[in-house]
Order: C-alpha cells, then sequence, then structure tokens
C-alpha cells in the first residue's frame, strides 16, 4: 500500500521586512527550498538556518498580511521556471507566471533556477567578432560572441537606448534566441521593448523576464538566475546560441544589499554586501559558451554618480571582455551615442583576433583622440592659432572623428526623426581611414554628424550648404 507524502508545515515567528523567521517543528526544510504559505499568498525563499528547527528566508513577493503564527508550507522543491520551445515570444515573472495576454503556461519541463556554470574544459578557446551595426563599439570595444559586454554610465546617459538598439540591430540577422532579463528597472520601458520586438516581427524567438522595480528585492535578487536556466536550456538542450540582454546588473547588486542588510550582515565599504564578489560571480560565471553553442550577454551597469571607483562597477569589471562606458561629457555635447572612446576596452582589440587593417586603425583613432584630449587645455587658453601646423591637423582630424562615430538609432528616430543607420565595420574602419589620411579636411565637421557611412557627408553637405 502506497504511503500518501505528508506535507511539511512550519509557522511564521519573525518578520523584518522581506526577511522572514520559521520554525518547523518537524522537519527544517533545505537551503534554497521554496516555501508558501495560503493566505495570505506569500512564496518566500530559503536562505539560511538559524538553529536546527528554524529557517530564515527571503520573500518573494509582498508580504502585506502576513503575520506572525501564519502557516508555511515547504514545497520540498527550489523555485522552477518553465524552459523549452513553448516559452518563445512569452513574458514571464520570476516564478514563470506569463505577464503578457497569452493563456498560462501548465505542464511541461520547469526546472530550477540554481545551476552552476560549466566546466573549463567544457568552454570554447576560439574567438570571434560580434557585430553590432553601431560604429564606436565594433570599431573601439569589439565584442565577442559567447562574451560578455557592459555598458556602463550614470543616470540618463543612454544605457538603456543604447541595449535597446543593439536588440534592434541584432534580433533580425540573430540566427539564434533573444532573451531579456529586465532587473529592476521601470515597467514603461520593458513594455516600450515588447512592443518594439513584436512589431519587428521577431517576438516568436523572444524570450523576456522581468523582475520590476515594484517588486521585493527578493524578486530582483533571483530574477537573473532564472533567466539563465531557460538560457542554458537552449544552449545545452535544444543546441542554439542565445543573445541574453541584462538590464540593469547594478539593480541585481542592489537587491542583494537590500538582503544582506535585512538579514543582519555587517556592511562593507559604501555599504554593500559583504558577500557582493561571491553573488556577481554565481550569476556571471553561468553566462558562458559550450564547444558546441554560445550564450553571449550584452548587461547595462548603472554606475552611481558616476564613479568609476563604486565597488559595484569595479567587481562588474571583472567579469567583461569587453567594456564600454558611456560619457556624461560627450552626452552634454551631443555626441550620441555617448561612448567615451578612451576609456572603453575590450579584450578583442588584440592583432591576434582582429585584421590588422582594424588593429591599426583602432590605436590611430584612439592615439589621435587622446592627442586632441591634451590639446584642448591650450586651445581654450591660449587658442587654435598658437599650436603647431601638425597638432591642427590632429585637432582637425579628431573633431572629425568624433562626429563620426555618432549615429542616428533607429529606436530613437520617432524622438530625433533622423532614420537609424546600421553601419558594417569594414565601412566603418574604412571611414575612419579615410578621416585620418586627410580625406575630409575641407569637409565641415557638421556634415559627418549623425551619418552612417562616411560616403554619406557628401549628400548631407549639399543640404546644409
Amino acid at each position: 500500500m502506497s504511503m500518501k507524502k505528508k506535507n511539511n508545515y512550519g509557522y511564521v515567528t519573525s518578520i523584518r521586512g522581506s526577511v522572514i523567521d520559521v520554525h518547523f517543528p518537524h522537519k527544517i526544510p533545505a537551503l534554497n527550498s521554496l516555501l508558501r504559505s495560503q493566505e495570505p499568498r506569500v512564496f518566500m525563499e530559503v536562505i539560511t538556518h538559524i538553529n536546527s528547527q528554524t529557517i530564515r528566508g527571503i520573500a518573494l513577493t509582498s508580504t502585506q498580511g502576513l503575520a506572525q503564527g501564519t502557516l508555511m508550507e515547504d514545497t520540498s522543491s527550489p523555485l522552477l521556471v518553465p524552459v523549452g520551445e513553448r516559452i518563445l515570444g512569452r513574458v514571464f515573472n520570476i516564478f514563470g507566471d506569463t505577464l503578457d495576454d497569452g493563456p498560462r503556461l501548465e505542464g511541461g519541463e520547469w526546472r530550477s533556477i540554481h545551476g552552476k556554470p560549466i566546466t573549463i574544459l567544457q568552454q570554447p578557446t576560439s574567438s570571434e567578432i560580434f557585430e553590432t551595426g553601431i560604429k564606436a563599439i565594433d570599431l573601439l570595444s569589439p565584442m565577442e560572441r559567447g562574451g560578455k559586454a557592459g555598458l556602463f554610465g550614470g543616470a540618463g546617459v543612454g544605457k538603456t537606448v543604447l541595449l535597446m538598439e543593439v536588440v534592434n540591430n541584432m534580433i533580425q540577422r540573430y540566427k539564434g534566441v533573444s532573451l531579456f532579463c529586465g532587473i529592476g528597472e521601470r515597467c514603461r520601458e520593458g513594455e516600450e521593448l515588447y512592443r518594439e520586438i513584436q512589431q519587428a516581427g521577431v517576438l516568436e524567438r523572444t524570450v523576456m523576464v522581468f523582475g520590476q522595480m515594484n517588486e521585493p528585492s527578493g524578486a530582483r535578487f533571483r530574477v537573473g538566475h532564472a533567466a539563465l536556466t531557460m538560457a542554458e536550456y537552449f544552449r545545452d538542450v535544444l543546441k542554439q546560441d542565445v543573445l541574453l540582454l541584462i538590464d540593469n546588473i547594478f539593480r541585481f547588486i542592489q537587491a542583494g544589499s537590500e538582503v544582506s542588510g535585512l538579514m543582519g550582515q555587517l556592511p562593507s565599504r559604501l555599504g554593500y554586501q559583504p558577500t557582493l564578489a561571491t553573488e556577481l560571480a554565481e550569476l556571471e560565471e553561468r553566462i558562458c559558451s559550450t564547444l558546441m553553442n554560445s550564450i553571449t550577454s550584452i548587461q547595462a551597469v548603472y554606475v552611481p554618480a558616476d564613479d568609476f571607483t563604486d565597488p559595484a562597477a569595479v567587481h562588474t569589471f571583472s567579469h567583461l571582455s569587453a567594456s564600454i562606458v558611456l560619457s556624461r561629457k560627450r552626452a552634454s555635447e551631443g555626441l550620441y551615442p555617448a561612448i567615451d572612446p578612451l576609456h572603453s576596452h575590450s579584450k578583442m582589440l588584440s592583432p591576434h583576433t582582429v585584421s590588422k587593417q582594424h588593429y591599426k586603425v583602432a590605436r590611430t583613432v584612439r592615439k589621435t583622440l587622446a592627442n586632441y584630449e591634451d590639446l584642448k587645455d591650450i586651445i581654450s587658453m591660449l587658442g587654435m592659432e598658437e599650436l603647431s601646423r601638425e597638432d591642427r591637423l590632429v585637432v582637425h582630424r579628431a573633431r572629425r572623428l568624433e562626429r563620426f562615430l555618432t549615429q542616428p538609432f533607429s529606436v530613437s528616430q520617432h524622438f530625433t526623426g533622423i532614420p537609424g543607420k546600421r553601419i558594417s565595420l569594414q565601412k566603418t574602419i574604412d571611414g575612419c581611414e579615410r578621416i585620418l589620411n586627410d580625406e575630409f579636411i575641407d569637409v565641415p565637421e557638421s556634415a559627418l554628424y549623425m551619418i552612417g557611412d562616411v560616403e554619406e557627408a557628401y549628400a548631407k553637405l549639399k543640404t546644409i550648404s
């Protein structure tokens, strides 16, 4: 005769914001187990064991209405999310509930959000450039297929717009699956991205997962892991390449800081959690490629008060193959995308990975812009007339390069009225090389501003003259 499994119940003994203590008189749940109450409907995850009968966990939903003595049921399972081709074209929250107008997902395969990174021996050693169609990125900070790239910047410098433009450029010609993970971002931005992907006709190859700004810190802390479980299934089981877009990694770190504070851990430098490096590594090290298929990740990283020595930014830098830094100064000058060419870097920009022409042009562009930066103080004090002929040529080249590396975006064309441009890497290299060779010395700087291919400068010159 089969014995019916007896449910394991405990009762709430303490509530501090999103942190809940639960006493289990019979059997203590395992770490990372999902607990739930019936009334009010609250889900929580076991984080630590206080003693042999009491656990401390973090709520994944609002704790409103919860009281001491409320019964909590041990589900004897970690948090699970749906995986497989059936999730394509859908929008989910951390529990795998659909947020769009489609039917609720029932049955099928569900997997734990807690996974382990693949071993070093399973990871490839070869590198290949991942073209975005954005001139400043492809030339100076090329992304790696199967690598991780970060878009760093303070508030309002264009991180999300740049990320959405990469989505717009890549998604239509990308053969694999695209997965967007929104961590602690505004609901409006998620809605806009969903509509744009839908209008582009590529929703059927896209999955979106959100842990929004209004949700508890526990949900924001775990939604990145939920998205990675979905991505790993596409990579390992369905043998597909995945483009993973995360907005915003800082919100993941911030959620971890909230959880840490509520759990009573002593903060480290600037109030961050002492386990910041470990928690970030648990997420980032799962984003990797196998010998057969890849997960390419592009992540927006908010930099508090434009301080790039902030621990959140410093720890994130160490995990990335390309770091694209957005500058408030360039944004104030109207040079969009506001990518700082001197502080952005990529391990892909080496003579062993890119072509000789690409490497040489990128180095010369950087050197020219760096020299111009050094000359700015002299120009502001004494004027251009006091510069040598060679220095004046450097200034002319640098100012034209700065303007050529601007680019109109498709995602913002309804605001700017300028159609978006997507430029191949070779055309970008050729354009910069021609500017460095002084072919455009007689062309006004304004003719090179917000164009695609360098040849468009001549057509624009006719309209402004």
